[in-house]
C-alpha cells in the first residue's frame, strides 16, 4: 500500500536532482480550446528544469481513440517512457507550468502502469524557480529504461463501470468541471457536447483544491473539502486531466485507489442513450 505524501517540494528538489535514481518530466499541456499562444512542447522547449524529460499526454495516449489523450495500453506506454529514460528503479518527479493540469493526470497513468515511486512537484516550475532552480533550455541526455508494467486496472474507469453504479451508493463520483458545465448551466467547450452531469456525482471544481499560489492545499484544508476521503471514489471531469488532481489530493488523504474516468464528460455525454442530470 502506498503513503506519505504524493507531492515533494522544490527545496526537496533542489536537494535531490542530482540522485542517481531521480528523474524529472515535464508534463505540461494547454487544452486545445483556450487557445493557448503555445503547446505543452513549445514550453519545455522554451525553458524547463534541468534533464527534464517532456511527457507529452497527447503522445503518450491511444491515438487511435476518438476521444483526447485516452490512456494507452501497456505496451504503448512503456515504449514511450522508455525512449524518455523513465523506468524501473527511478523516483519520477512530474511537474507542469500551468497548476497541475497535466502533471497530476501524468501522475496517474504511471500509477495505472504499476509504478509507485512516483511524485508530483508541489507548485510546479514557478515553485521551483522561485526556490532558486535554475531553468534550462537544452533536450536532457539519457539513455533508454526499461520499464515493466504491472497494470492496475482499478484505478481506471469507464462507461459501463460507471453506468453499474448509478442508483447505487457504493462508490462517490466527484466531478471536477466548474459547476456552471456540471449544472447545464454553461456550455461544454467542446462543439456539440451537451453539458450536465452523470446522474448521482458530486460536484467538486478543481481549482478549489489549489491555492493561489499555485500549489495543493495542506491536508487540513482539502480534508474539509470531502465529505469522506477515504470512500470508495471514482473522479471525472472534461476528459480526465483535471480528474487526476482530484485523485491527488484524496492520495493526500491517504485514499491511494481512488479510480479515474478516462474520456470523463467528453465520452460520457457523447452518447445520447447516457442519461445526464443538470439538478
Amino acid at each position: 500500500m502506498e503513503t506519505g505524501d504524493p507531492l515533494v517540494s522544490a527545496d526537496w528538489l533542489l536537494e535531490n536532482i542530482n540522485a542517481p535514481d531521480v528523474r524529472i518530466a515535464d508534463a505540461t499541456y494547454f487544452a486545445p480550446f483556450t487557445n493557448p499562444p503555445e503547446t505543452g512542447r513549445q514550453a519545455w522547449m522554451r525553458g524547463h528544469i534541468p534533464k527534464a524529460a517532456f511527457f507529452d499526454i497527447d503522445d503518450i495516449a491511444d491515438t487511435s481513440s476518438h476521444l483526447p489523450h485516452m490512456l494507452p495500453d501497456a505496451v504503448k506506454f512503456s515504449s514511450r517512457v522508455r525512449r524518455l529514460g523513465l523506468g524501473d528503479g527511478n523516483r519520477i518527479i512530474i511537474y507542469d507550468q500551468n497548476s497541475f493540469f497535466a502533471a497530476a493526470r501524468a501522475w496517474w497513468m504511471f500509477r495505472v502502469m504499476g509504478h509507485k515511486d512516483v511524485y508530483v512537484l508541489d507548485g510546479g516550475l514557478n515553485a521551483w524557480v522561485e526556490a532558486g532552480g535554475e531553468i534550462d533550455d537544452m533536450p536532457p541526455v539519457t539513455g533508454e529504461r526499461h520499464f515493466t508494467p504491472r497494470v492496475r486496472t482499478d484505478l481506471v474507469m469507464d462507461a459501463k463501470g460507471l453506468e453499474s453504479l448509478l442508483g447505487t451508493a457504493r462508490t462517490t463520483i466527484i466531478d471536477a468541471r466548474p459547476d456552471g458545465r456540471f449544472l447545464g448551466r454553461a456550455p461544454e467547450p467542446r462543439e456539440g457536447l451537451r453539458s450536465g452531469h452523470i446522474p448521482g456525482s458530486i460536484n467538486l471544481p478543481g481549482n478549489q483544491l489549489v491555492t493561489e499560489a499555485g500549489r495543493m492545499k495542506s491536508a487540513s484544508e482539502l480534508r474539509k473539502l470531502f465529505k469522506d476521503p477515504m470512500a470508495p471514489t471514482v473522479t471525472t471531469c472534461g476528459s480526465g486531466v483535471t480528474a487526476a488532481i482530484t485523485a491527488l489530493a484524496l492520495a493526500r488523504l491517504g485514499n491511494w485507489d481512488v479510480a479515474v474516468y478516462d474520456g470523463s464528460w467528453t465520452d460520457w455525454a457523447s452518447d445520447p442513450s447516457r442519461p445526464v442530470a443538470t439538478a
